[in-house]
């Protein structure tokens, strides 16, 4: 699709300055820019690529004072960066406007299907699922018997979500997801182990995105439950009867142990390590490769290391740590003087 300067100006509520009627059909960072593209200038670091990209239009701050000629068409607003997000929104809605059951997918005849709903070739809908309006099923994802999408959810290629869990609205499940295995459950017998039956399920609330190659396994009894707003990374591993609250946001590869409770509003770093069985109050933020091995029931506290503790007893901590070496050698020295003076009666310090 192409939009021209104008409609882009409109859409922003900027100001154009150029030709108004030049178009565009894609984007670009804008020292890569070429014709017929869109690009913006935020940052004054990449100032003087405005000079020389051949993007056709480039979106500048109100304020941008032009120091040489400049062969872009311009549209002025109030924040660059914030408009060519707004942009990007845009135009990733239109990328995923699709609709329409592909040939090839299959669809139980007791599912129910809501309007304007995507489904691509080789997905596969179980029995007495039940997919909302404006959802998006991209090839290759498995909705297992009983499984609920909301509405305008978008299920990328290669999703696998097992019988029985829900999905709500406005969700991003990423590629490679796997929603609804069993949970890491046994039990010792005669020197083996006896798997445990999985039966609960899992309960992703509304607008929650969920990275690639990440996976929520099923409750025991009960559910799993991914709360609204909740933003996982790629390559997280959520165990079973674990609740995520509200808002949460997780980096990449942590791991949470079963039955553990996260409150809302957390901030949690990339590679923590969560046992299970805890609770970790609202608010709270833990530092990248952090091990968790107590609950954390102070809100808004900040915790690193493993295990880890308060941030600002961990910094104080890490500042002797680093002095070791040093620490070391002056023990060494005091050894030395202390056997001399034994010694001789007398030290050379």
């Amino acid at each position: 699709m192409q939009f021209t300067a104008q409609q882009i100006s409109d859409l922003l509520q900027g100001k154009v300055e150029g030709d108004a009627a030049v178009a565009v059909n894609k984007l670009s960072k804008i020292e890569e820019g070429e014709k017929g593209s869109l690009s913006f200038l935020a940052n004054p670091k990449y100032a003087p690529f405005i000079y020389s990209t051949k993007a056709s239009i480039v979106i500048v701050n109100k304020d941008f004072i032009a120091e040489q000629p400049v062969n872009s068409t311009l549209i002025r607003v109030e924040d660059a960066y914030k408009s060519f997000a707004k942009l990007l929104e845009v135009y990733n809605q239109v990328l995923q406007n699709k609709k329409g059951i592909e040939e090839q997918s299959y669809i139980s005849p007791s599912a129910q299907v809501g309007k304007d709903v995507y489904v691509g070739a080789f997905a596969y809908a179980g029995n007495n699922v039940k997919i909302g309006n404006n959802a998006k099923i991209y090839p290759h994802v498995y909705l297992g018997d009983d499984v609920e999408i909301g509405d305008n959810t978008v299920i990328n290629s290669g999703v696998k979500i097992y019988s029985q869990c829900k999905v709500g609205a406005n969700c991003t499940i990423h590629s490679g997801v796997v929603i609804g295995a069993d949970g890491f459950g046994f039990a010792p017998h005669e020197g083996n182990y006896k798997k445990v039956p999985q039966i609960g399920n899992v309960i992703v609330e509304d607008h929650v995105e969920i990275g690639a190659n990440s996976t929520i396994d099923r409750a025991t009894l009960g559910s799993t439950i991914i709360r609204k707003g909740v933003k996982l990374d790629n390559l997280i591993q959520i165990a079973h009867n674990v609740e995520i609250g509200e808002n949460t946001v997780i980096a990449a590869q942590t791991g949470i142990a079963g039955s553990t409770k996260i409150g809302k509003q957390c901030m949690i770093g990339g590679q923590v390590g969560i046992v299970g069985h805890l609770t970790i109050a609202d608010n709270v933020k833990i530092a990248a490769q952090s091990g968790i091995g107590t609950s954390i029931t102070t809100p808004g506290e900040i915790v690193q290391g493993s295990p880890a503790f308060n941030i600002a007893d961990y910094k104080r901590v890490y500042v002797v740590f680093k002095k070791l070496p040093l620490l070391e050698k002056k023990i060494e020295e005091l050894e030395k003087a202390i056997l001399e003076y034994r010694q001789t009666g007398s030290s050379s310090l």
